[in-house]
């Protein structure tokens, strides 16, 4: 495909387009150096701001590399995969066994850091999950995971909160799944009180030992019942 002139705006997404339409296609192999600034702004009809922008772009998705003092080289076909796609086309057992690793360490520093807002913010989801539990599965399974969130956020670790927030959505997913599917609710409408209240209670009186084991114990046992989904 031959490049032309762009007309229309916004320049710096045509630009990005265009350039990676010649990567994807096979037009610049991975190890081919591409035309300078001057040349790739005289020929897309646009500034030299934009194409470095544009670089930039395909820079970040993967393709590309800048190496100092020889220009730019090609370096995959195809654009690196951020890491939500990535969690989203996962198995939920393989997302489950990673949340798993996260989590039980949140908790032991969770009891270690806990402020009295995170406690009140523990006991206050503990409540919306009962409270739920008189509701459809989505909800139920919502109020379970803010649960967890406050937990993870009484760890006082701003990496592990982004990190559980990036699990969020492909564990909601998997778990609504799981407790139709399973019918996990059909003869206790709130499934795990004891348990989750049990964890708040030991991250509140600070016993590491006990929180870690206690969320351990029950995603084991979540994780049990998602490999027995077809196609887990």
């Amino acid at each position: 495909m031959p490049l032309g002139a762009l007309r229309r705006s916004p320049l710096v997404d045509q630009a990005v387009q265009h350039l990676r339409e010649q990567i994807t296609e096979g037009h610049w192999p991975v190890g081919t150096r591409l035309p300078g600034e001057n040349a790739l702004a005289q020929t897309l009809g646009v500034g030299r701001s934009t194409v470095r922008e544009a670089l930039r772009a395909l820079a970040g998705a993967g393709l590309v590399r800048a190496r100092q003092g020889s220009g730019v080289f090609v370096i995959a076909s195809e654009p690196a995969e951020d890491w939500p796609a990535r969690l989203r086309r996962a198995a939920i057992t393989d997302v489950y066994e990673v949340r798993m690793m996260v989590e039980t360490q949140a908790a032991r520093l969770a009891a270690a850091r806990r402020t009295d807002e995170d406690v009140a913010a523990m006991e206050a989801a503990l409540q919306a999950r009962e409270k739920a539990a008189g509701e459809d599965d989505a909800a139920f399974v919502d109020a379970d995971i803010a649960l967890h969130a406050a937990v993870v956020a009484a760890a006082g670790n701003p990496v592990l909160t982004d990190l559980f927030a990036e699990f969020a959505p492909a564990l909601r997913e998997g778990l609504i799944d799981m407790v139709e599917l399973l019918e996990l609710r059909g003869h206790d409408r709130n499934p795990g009180h004891d348990a989750h209240a049990a964890l708040v209670a030991a991250v509140r009186d600070g016993d590491a030992a006990a929180a870690s084991d206690l969320l351990q114990a029950e995603l084991e046992q979540t994780l049990a019942r998602l490999h027995t989904k077809p196609g887990a």
